[in-house]
């Protein structure tokens, strides 16, 4: 049969005495308006044609449908509607089944919940992902959801907008079924669903269960909110369906979506999407072709180049790690299986994809072995003198097409670089610990790196699953230079009148994990110290030094590591150390400081300044490109709540306000 064009994206053919339709609008077959009417008119199709017995609705390419289309954001909206297309697929009086290929997320997970039956592929996955946008699914989701799968897990997907496999979803009751065709096996059960009454999901009752087990999910999804309004209210509107009319619970959901859509939460993590988007792209590149990377060499593998090993293992690379002996080698092998045999443990990897690791994992005290990596990434102690003189050594090991990257987190890369013949071949791969789970890479453009190695270390930190942010060579680069920034504001805090718990209290509340003086106990002190006494010989006589951080290192008290730092560790519980507290009233007596009580507005004030101020300077420097790109940073590296948008999006909001 001829092919059949509803519109520019959706066209059908017949098959079997029914239509499957097909959404075609790469790259992620996302619901825009084309896509939105052309379901409607294979709709309109099937009713007018009698021999046709029902539709199978199916994506091109590795994707069902992706959700809304984000060139639609912030414009009028644009009929019809999706939930019009959802209500007309739902009560449409010919069975329709859809067939998952790929992902069906937000509106096309909304999408597959409308149909009659849902046939996964193998690679299919489901997913209502809108409270990461900070808001609520707009289309039924939250009303249809818990009538298929019950208020649990409902409350789970859509409260903390994970996604699920193919696995996941048929034991949820989501899908059907799975096959390895999945438009033949809705074919199947579309004839199957001809013969009786179609199950309509939008009719269905939502299973009765117990009130404690609800009230314990909730609880779970909201003590991971942190302040955030969408999950809350996703979590309330889950709850209704079980207790109004569906016509009710979407007028709920409708305007729940809208309001939540003009918030300003919203706006900062649509801010964060966009900005995760733009990120890693650099003017210039657009045309270079990466390198090819297949082997990687760990240079160091004690917990960061253990955590860069395992990132590489499960993205599929050939790994070398180098140590300097043979029993150092033989523990960073322990400490890499280890760290896998966690994944597994937990449910993200299986004993094969562990053993396939192993098998890709060399370790090795022999410098001469790494000569078939295709890029090289040192982790070792952070002084420039070692990191120089193993450059140097690799520089006479290496092929000349050998990439080699630095870990540093504040020393100059460039430095580094100079001492091998070839430092185009040089770049920055500043990860963050632990490396097999922290997002964020800072890939550091030097000097002289080539373009094509600066495009190919973003390609490899792509590969890994992580997102990479470029930036210049500066000291700290985006990340640790801001956080000294407000880390030293808060220093100046402690002089002012404040004690650390207070600041860390301040902090907490805002939406950040954990506060300054805890992570850096966390952290260990010593690096920073360092870091101060390198820079005393030419730092200003003139500006602000507080000197208790150093008198905290010079007592031996060096964070948790040791026992003692910015608070005491007994039995392994942060608790407020008396002896920090004087140490404080020494040092501000001793500048003849007179101490004011600080109220956490302040503080959370005048930290926010100290971020803002350094990240327009990397921003004026040209250390780096975007605003967004600082957001990032702190969000996915010393976690800034994301929901808030990142500094440089909330002094812009400021700003707005203002004007």
């Amino acid at each position: 049969m001829p092919e059949i064009r509803f519109s520019q994206s959706v066209s059908a053919r017949r098959e079997q005495g029914a239509l499957v339709v097909t959404i075609d609008n790469p790259p992620v077959n996302a619901l825009s308006a084309h896509v939105r009417s052309g379901l409607m008119a294979a709709l309109d199709h099937a009713t007018d044609l009698p021999t046709i017995t029902g539709l199978v609705i199916t994506g091109a390419g590795s994707t069902f449908i992706g959700g809304a289309d984000i060139k639609e954001f912030g414009k009028p909206p644009m009929e019809p509607m999706l939930s019009e297309v959802i209500d007309r697929i739902e009560t449409f009086e010919k069975p329709v089944v859809c067939s998952v290929n790929g992902s069906a997320l937000g509106g096309g997970c909304e999408v597959a919940l409308a149909c009659h039956g849902r046939i996964a592929g193998e690679k299919a996955a489901f997913g209502l992902p809108e409270v990461k946008l900070g808001i609520v699914p707009g289309a039924g989701g939250t009303q249809r959801l818990p009538r298929l799968i019950g208020t649990i897990a409902a409350i789970d997907l859509i409260g903390t907008g994970r996604t699920v496999n193919v696995s996941e979803a048929v034991a949820l009751g989501l899908a059907d079924g799975t096959a390895a065709d999945p438009v033949a096996a809705a074919l199947t059960l579309l004839r199957e669903l001809g013969a009786k009454p179609l199950r309509r999901t939008g009719l269905m009752a939502v299973p009765t269960v117990d009130a404690a087990a609800v009230s314990a999910a909730e609880a779970k999804v909201l003590a991971r909110a942190r302040g955030q309004s969408a999950p809350v209210e996703a979590v309330r509107l889950v709850k209704a369906a079980g207790q109004v009319d569906l016509k009710q619970g979407l007028a709920e959901e409708r305007g729940t979506f809208l309001r939540l859509r003009d918030s300003v939460e919203s706006a900062a993590l649509r801010h964060v999407f966009f900005a995760e988007r733009a990120a890693g792209k650099v003017e210039g590149l657009e045309t270079v072709s990466p390198r090819r990377i297949q082997t990687i060499a760990v240079v160091g593998a004690g917990l960061m180049g253990a955590g860069i090993a395992v990132s590489a293992l499960t993205s599929g690379c050939r790994v070398i790690a180098l140590e300097q002996t043979k029993e150092a080698a033989a523990d960073a092998r322990a400490r890499i299986a280890e760290t896998l045999d966690k994944t597994v443990r937990s449910g993200r990897m299986d004993a094969d994809g562990r053993d396939d690791c192993i098998a890709r994992l060399q370790t090795t005290a022999e410098a001469a072995d790494l000569v078939t990596a295709d890029l090289v990434i040192e982790a070792v102690f952070d002084d420039l003198q070692v990191k120089m003189d193993l450059f140097r050594r690799l520089d006479g090991i290496l092929a000349p097409g050998t990439i080699l990257a630095t870990n540093t987190s504040y020393l100059d890369p460039d430095v580094i670089a100079a001492a091998t013949t070839d430092p185009s071949r040089v770049v920055g791969l500043h990860f963050f610990s632990p490396a097999n789970v922290m997002r964020l890479v800072e890939v550091v453009d030097c000097a002289k790196t080539a373009p094509d190695v600066l495009a190919s270390a973003l390609a490899f930190v792509k590969r890994l699953g992580k997102l990479p942010v470029v930036c210049g060579v500066t000291e700290g680069f985006i990340g640790n230079r801001i956080f000294s920034a407000y880390r030293r504001e808060a220093e100046f805090m402690l002089e002012d009148g404040a004690v650390p718990d207070e600041i860390d209290a301040a902090f907490e509340a805002y939406g950040f994990p954990m506060g300054i003086f805890a992570v850096n106990d966390m952290a260990g002190l010593e690096i920073a110290w360092a870091r101060r006494k390198r820079q005393a010989a030419t730092r200003d006589p003139a500006a602000r030094y507080v000197e208790i951080a150093d008198r905290l290192c010079e007592a031996g008290r060096l964070g948790r590591k040791s026992g003692r730092g910015w608070y005491a560790y007994p039995n392994g519980e942060r608790t407020v150390d008396p002896e920090v507290t004087a140490m404080i009233k020494a040092a501000r007596a001793a500048k003849n400081i007179t101490p004011r009580a600080i109220t956490a507005e302040e503080i959370m004030g005048r930290l926010l300044k100290a971020m803002v101020d350094e990240g327009t300077a990397l921003l004026a420097e040209g250390i780096a490109a975007r605003p967004g790109d600082i957001d990032l940073v702190m969000i996915n590296g010393y976690g800034f709540p994301a929901h808030k948008g990142g500094p440089m999006f909330t002094a812009q909001q400021g700003k707005d306000l203002k004007s």
